[in-house]
């Protein structure tokens, strides 16, 4: 049995733009990759406002990702591949709102995915970095938490630059998905369902 770490934000957690609730579990992205895989687990590791690697207290729990992502690898390891999709809380004004700092942040989560103490130590995970959608507009105006549309957009490029960078595997779900008009940032369970499906094929090659 393959396993996999699918380590992001409320994205991946499933967050209902309308609700704030979570999307039912047929419609998260890793329940809906692991339907469409053989011989797979995928392990789903979401929380909401979690960031790259920059900290963030007004939450109830740690939001940094690079100290979260240490934790995630030693209690679920042997793992086969890890999927990263993290940057739209990165986008946030407190912590500096560029796409460009983001993916500084996801090269430091891509080291530590390939140098971290397995048991085995050559026991090692495939990576495939997952540029999240867009942030897109609302009936208000610009998307929620101040974000700037037009720096979510940098994502695509910067993270497929970075993985060509390290070797490892990239897609882009904004070519999938896009954001609700209720806050221009989550995803509705269509959305949602939509990068699990997407995920498949290249999730399959990987870990063939």
């Amino acid at each position: 049995m393959k396993q996999i770490l699918a380590f992001g934000d409320s994205l991946t957690w499933g967050a209902d733009p309308v609700t704030g609730l979570r999307h039912p579990h047929p419609a998260q992205w890793p329940v809906v990759l692991e339907a469409g895989l053989t011989g797979a687990r995928v392990i789903g590791d979401g929380l909401g406002g979690r960031t790259t690697c920059r900290d963030d207290h007004s939450g109830p729990a740690s939001r940094n990702g690079a100290w979260a992502l240490q934790l995630a690898l030693a209690v679920h390891m042997p793992l086969d591949l890890v999927i990263l999709m993290l940057g739209t809380n990165d986008l946030k004004p407190v912590h500096g709102g560029q796409a460009i700092s983001a993916q500084g942040g996801m090269r430091r989560l891509a080291e530590i995915v390939q140098t971290f103490p397995y048991k085995p130590r050559s026991a090692v995970p495939k990576l495939l970095i997952v540029a999240p959608p867009p942030c897109g507009p609302t009936a208000n105006g610009g998307p929620a938490g101040g974000r700037i549309i037009a720096e979510s957009e940098l994502f695509a490029p910067l993270y497929a630059s970075l993985a060509a960078e390290l070797g490892c595997a990239f897609f882009d779900a904004g070519t999938v998905a896009r954001p609700s008009v209720e806050d221009g940032v989550h995803l509705d369970a269509d959305n949602t369902i939509a990068i699990g499906k997407a995920l498949v094929r290249p999730v399959a090659e990987l870990l063939a």
